[in-house]
């Protein structure tokens, strides 16, 4: 018999109805992005998403919580979206267009934990690892243009054309899965980063020129690791742009229950 593909959930993008709206626009709405489903998808893995248990809906669901997911999924990917609430972290916005999505904090906050407690691997893109931080305790920047000194471009016109180049050190887990390089070219689409970090969590990764986070590990068990950038728009053969199939594949590997 084959042995059975690796089940990962995938953490819900949420489309929030929208006041006077009609139809679909009226409704919540769970969502995710079809390129980084494909990317997981890629090595033969099941994708489900995970939507979140809010109690607005007009059917009463079962009992059905988000802590069962762990004991049927064997990992987690919490994707990108929405800026986090500086609330999330103890912050008021300094602008009304940084509000971000409270629920969906707590939402993924909620998932990430739950997963964290039953030893069950996570990766977070982009937010994920925004949200990751704040989880385990760190702040971000709300805006990288306003509130840090000397930024490179990190959220262009261009939106997945953009590359930047990141940089890693030998001490670092990216070091063991690209023992020939020190870092790589990448897509990353954000204005908020990571101010200062979550409990045991390290660096893994930072951007060329102005030294911003791109890239965190948590210390010890279970697998935690936080991308800046998109991998999923990274494309295969790619000469310019990191190949991101080896972080995919540790990934998957601690879902399997191997060592990292």
């Amino acid at each position: 018999m084959s042995r059975r593909p690796l089940r990962i959930g995938l953490s819900a993008r949420i489309y929030h109805p929208q006041p006077g709206a009609t139809g679909l626009q009226s409704k919540s709405l769970h969502y995710l992005e079809q390129s980084v489903a494909h990317w997981v998808m890629s090595r033969e893995v099941m994708v489900l998403m995970i939507p979140s248990v809010s109690g607005d809906g007009i059917v009463h669901r079962s009992s059905i919580r988000l802590s069962d997911y762990p004991q049927y999924l064997d990992g987690l990917v919490l994707q990108g979206g929405a800026d986090i609430s500086p609330q999330s972290y103890g912050e008021e916005p300094l602008n009304a267009e940084w509000n971000g999505d409270r629920l969906r904090d707590a939402y993924e906050m909620e998932l990430l934990h739950e997963f964290m407690e039953a030893g069950k691997p996570v990766l977070g893109i982009c937010r994920g690892l925004q949200l990751i931080n704040v989880a385990l305790g760190g702040t971000l920047y709300q805006d990288i243009p306003t509130q840090y000194d000397n930024p490179a471009i990190h959220l262009h016109a261009d939106y997945d054309k953009y590359a930047h180049a990141i940089e890693w050190d030998a001490a670092s887990g990216l070091s063991k899965l690209y023992p020939e390089q020190t870092g790589g070219g990448v897509v990353s689409i954000h204005h908020q980063a990571i101010r200062s970090l979550g409990r045991s969590l390290r660096v893994e990764a930072r951007s060329v020129g102005d030294g911003l986070i791109e890239a965190i590990r948590l210390d010890g068990k279970p697998y935690v690791l936080g991308l800046q950038w998109h991998p999923e728009f990274h494309p295969p053969g790619s000469q310019q742009l990191l190949d991101c199939t080896p972080i995919l594949d540790e990934f998957l590997n601690a879902a399997r229950g191997r060592r990292w």
